[in-house]
């Protein structure tokens, strides 16, 4: 006759890492979805700010108590406008990520290599060089936001496609953990 207290350990460590295995996934998926996000950087459209194959975390919390403000890293899915303009595949999912430049309601404008908020300059330290083109002036919609890639000449951003509805916008960027070195 088999002894039953030696087959019930055995059972008792499958049902325990089966039960830690399921926790585990729940919270790495419950966190990547509502919580934090690691994201890759595939182009050279946020140099010199982003390299190409950096990896940042994205935090997908803060956006729910604040609104986003002027100078935030943000990743998105692109409108539709910009699935065209950048030559995009329909429903490709791609992830964009951009620096807010115009808030909701303001006038923005790019001239003479300067960005223009409410008819005065902007102070941007982060870009690779002055944009090398005209546009606007514009109005931001309301709960939209014009969004530029710091490599502005090299960048498939709001100047070519628009502005971002404030529902797009995933979370923003805030740690680069690859490459350590940077």
């Amino acid at each position: 006759m088999p002894d039953r207290n030696k087959q019930q350990p055995r059972e008792n460590i499958w049902n325990e890492s089966l039960k830690t295995l399921a926790l585990s996934l729940f919270l790495a998926f419950g966190i990547r979805a509502g919580v934090a996000q690691s994201f890759f950087i595939p182009s050279g459209s946020m140099e010199p700010t982003l390299q190409i194959d950096d990896r940042l975390i994205v935090d997908k919390v803060s956006y729910r108590f604040e609104s986003p403000q002027r100078a935030d890293v943000v990743v998105f899915p692109p409108p539709n406008t910009a699935i065209a303009a950048c030559g995009l595949a329909p429903n490709s999912h791609d992830i964009f990520i951009k620096r807010i430049v115009g808030l909701p309601g303001e006038k923005v404008e790019v001239k003479d290599g300067h960005v223009y908020i409410n008819d005065r300059p902007l102070n941007e330290k982060y870009i690779a060089a002055q944009p090398q083109y005209e546009w606007g002036p514009q109005t931001v919609p309301a709960n939209h936001y014009l969004v530029l890639g710091d490599n502005r000449n090299n960048s498939c951003d709001g100047h070519a496609w628009g502005f971002v509805p404030r529902e797009n916008i995933m979370g923003k960027a805030v740690v680069r953990f690859w490459p350590p070195n940077r």
